[in-house]
């Protein structure tokens, strides 16, 4: 290609191009003259993965050169001439406290653990959903457990398994709430679902949360209208229905 009079013929011109314009370009870059060079750059990046001043899941591998580039073409609307190669969600050991349940504006009922704090990938986790109870049944967590996690595609706090040899003595499995934890209506599960739920429609956390949805960005986008606003509303029964 011809950017102002220069010629670029390659991925690597064109990022030297991008530097000498004053663009931040990662120094951690290069060209592999083969396969086995660029599965090698591969390893030797995630050595340096977690000394990096910010995150990544993983490297691109592109052919360097355009012309080669423009031969191989494109499938629907990705190129064939790059591949991006992902590194294993980094994984933590710690212990979880308590399980406590949330209650969403829908009033479904979800089990969180709530864990020491523990830094995976560069950010510190404490909390972790638990999704519904055949999920916590499936993994088997209790309060108290020594637990695996993960952030699930580096961003979504997952707990993997149990560390079961590290299982406090007369331990009892989770079992959800007959009530709801925020009204104290008795909760429903239908066979069809996996979800309990609250079906108090003046339920303050329904109520919160559906407020939190109504004014958020993706609904009717109230700006200088949060969450904390909404809790605050609430607090000084200042908002208490529909």
């Amino acid at each position: 290609g011809v950017v102002e009079g220069v010629k670029i013929s390659s991925q690597l011109e064109w990022q030297e191009l991008l530097r000498d314009l004053g663009f931040p370009v990662s120094p951690l870059g290069g060209v592999c003259k083969n396969a086995k060079a660029a599965q090698e750059f591969y390893f030797d990046i995630e050595k340096k993965r977690h000394k990096l001043p910010f995150d990544i899941d993983g490297v691109v591998i592109k052919v360097n050169s355009f012309k080669l580039q423009d031969q191989i073409g494109f499938i629907a609307r990705s190129p064939s001439w790059a591949t991006a190669t992902k590194y294993k969600p980094e994984q933590a050991t710690t212990k979880v406290e308590k399980i406590i349940v949330q209650v969403g504006r829908t009033g479904a009922l979800t089990p969180v653990a709530v864990m020491d704090p523990v830094k995976v990938g560069g950010v510190t986790i404490t909390n972790a959903t638990l999704h519904n109870i055949e999920e916590v049944q499936r993994k088997d967590v209790r309060e108290g457990d020594t637990v695996v996690i993960h952030r699930a595609g580096d961003v979504i706090p997952e707990i993997l398994e149990v560390v079961l040899d590290k299982r406090p003595k007369g331990s009892q499995p989770f079992e959800m709430p007959s009530k709801c934890p925020t009204c104290h209506e008795k909760v429903v599960k239908l066979e069809e679902e996996v979800i309990t739920r609250c079906v108090n429609p003046l339920c303050p956390s329904v109520m919160k949360e559906s407020l939190k949805h109504f004014v958020s960005r993706r609904a009717m986008n109230m700006e200088d209208l949060g969450d904390k606003l909404i809790e605050q509303f609430f607090d000084a029964e200042l908002v208490q229905k529909f």
